[in-house]
């Protein structure tokens, strides 16, 4: 079995045009830098002590977890978006939390409703939020479409 704790993670998002809903969504993987990955979805809960890092290029072939939100659409014309957000506790040792959400319309929509998420989120656990990190895509679909952000978690 492969037990690996992440000390670090990165933000991956992109965007992609298919012939088929899963092409689009293998060519959204693709233009976040993340098509030659076997991604693994895990939860929501972020290694204590994580430090976020530049993207940076993974072995091919290699097992990598994340947290990701992702959406295809067949509607041409509609704004599809996806969002990831990190909430990092004020005591950093503990576990800190990432939220993902998408949906039919604008980035900027997509990007706070995940921030409002991840901050619900640490409430419920008991924990302050010291610091909230987010990005989100958005794609105009023509035929075929799809989108896609992550938290990437690596060592």
């Amino acid at each position: 079995m492969i037990i690996k704790i992440p000390n670090s993670h990165f933000f991956g998002s992109g965007w992609a045009e298919g012939v088929s809903v899963r092409n689009s969504l293998d060519g959204a993987f693709c233009s976040a830098g993340l098509g030659n990955i076997s991604a693994v979805r895990v939860g929501s809960a972020l290694t204590p002590g994580s430090r976020l890092v530049e993207f940076h290029e993974l072995p091919p072939g290699a097992l990598v977890p994340m947290v990701f939100a992702s959406l295809s659409s067949t509607l041409p014309g509609e704004i599809i978006s996806a969002g990831v957000a990190i909430a990092y506790p004020r005591d950093r040792t503990q576990a800190g939390l990432v939220m993902e959400y998408a949906a039919s319309g604008h980035k900027q929509d997509i990007e706070a409703l995940a921030r409002r998420m991840v901050l619900e989120g640490m409430k419920v656990r008991g924990q302050e939020t010291e610091e909230i990190v987010s990005i989100a895509v958005q794609h105009r679909v023509e035929k075929i479409g799809a989108v896609l952000a992550a938290v990437v978690l690596w060592e």
